[in-house]
């Protein structure tokens, strides 16, 4: 046998062998940083995060296998926002989830670099997230509504309390969705009703302020609330709903979990379905694309979900062509207050 042949043996054999862990080259640990404005171990943030988690398998990234997550959990503190903003960017992940204006703003404010996927944030046309739309930045994602939506916030929740003559719009100034408060005056004033907003502050201790403007704007009859979306609305759900139903004061929300609890209705998108949506971007990014190239996209599922127990609590008839229109009604809810 010739020294060639020797080679070429020695060659077929080796390509016929397994590569041993020592020369393979397995592909790095990816991580994935989550800000939530939810508590720790809460129920339906475990529900958010395990909706992206199994749709995130969809694209082949596993826990513990090619990627690590980090959280930090805010509960909507204004303090703990800033914080655990700054230490997600310190951990210099792949890519950021987060939620919301309120959490996405303090991120950017951070890094310009490490790439953002934002779900849940208001209003492209209105200007709050126009930035977020730059070929240059670093974030993208999907809002969760469009300012023309309070057009319908408003028709409907007419439609089901017609002697509403009184609106507020309950608002986080501390975002500019909050301070733009996106209600048509001029559709308002066709309805004959006025709407003006209260002003709610961001942060867990800032509960006697809700219970103040809204006990403040039920001293007079025949009004009405729209609940506009916000990281903040949301962690004082259980709060808003109780005085809502207790001041018998009809109440639309954007977000179906309200209506869960106790709610009158809501009309809004889902957010787990955003959740889902984020983990095909985070793919991407985690393949190699930039968020410049990944367009900002609009929420594609709206339902609108009422709660008829709730209603007749506070002595409304849910009418007919509301329950026709409705995706889903919740009889058995018991209302809060």
């Amino acid at each position: 046998m010739t020294r060639g042949d020797l080679v070429s043996l020695f060659g077929r054999v080796a390509a016929a062998l397994p590569l041993s862990r020592s020369v393979q080259q397995p592909e790095r640990m990816r991580r994935i940083g989550v800000l939530s404005y939810f508590k720790d171990q809460n129920p339906e943030s475990n529900a958010y995060v395990v909706a992206f988690l199994k749709q995130l398998a969809e694209f082949g990234w596993t826990v513990g296998n090619n990627v690590q997550v980090d959280y930090r959990w805010t509960a909507c503190d204004a303090e703990r926002i800033h914080q655990y903003a700054a230490e997600l960017v310190a951990l210099a992940p792949d890519v950021i989830l987060a939620p919301t204006n309120s959490h996405v703003w303090p991120l950017r404010q951070i890094t310009s670099t490490i790439p953002i996927v934002f779900v849940q944030v208001g209003g492209l046309s209105g200007g709050s997230i126009t930035s977020l739309a730059s070929q240059s930045d670093n974030a993208t994602g999907f809002t969760s509504f469009e300012f023309d939506l309070s057009a319908r916030w408003l028709e409907l929740l007419k439609q089901m309390a017609p002697r509403t003559t009184r609106v507020a719009v309950l608002r986080d100034p501390g975002i500019r969705m909050g301070r733009n408060w996106p209600v048509p005056l001029t559709l308002a004033r066709s309805l004959n009703v006025d709407v003006g907003p209260v002003d709610l502050g961001l942060g867990v201790g800032e509960a006697s302020e809700i219970k103040r403007g809204i006990a403040d704007f039920a001293e007079m009859p025949n009004g009405g609330l729209i609940v506009l979306p916000s990281a903040f609305s949301i962690a004082h759900r259980e709060l808003i709903i109780s005085l809502a139903n207790e001041y018998r004061l009809p109440a639309i929300y954007a977000c179906r979990d309200f209506v869960v609890d106790g709610g009158l209705m809501s009309y809004g998108h889902d957010p787990i379905e955003q959740y889902q949506r984020a983990a095909g971007y985070v793919d991407y990014i985690l393949n190699g694309t930039k968020p410049a190239e990944l367009p900002v996209k609009e929420a594609t599922k709206l339902e609108l979900v009422i709660n008829r127990k709730t209603a007749s609590a506070l002595g409304l008839d849910v009418p007919p062509a509301l329950i026709v229109a409705a995706d889903e009604v919740i009889e058995d809810t018991p209302a809060s207050g």
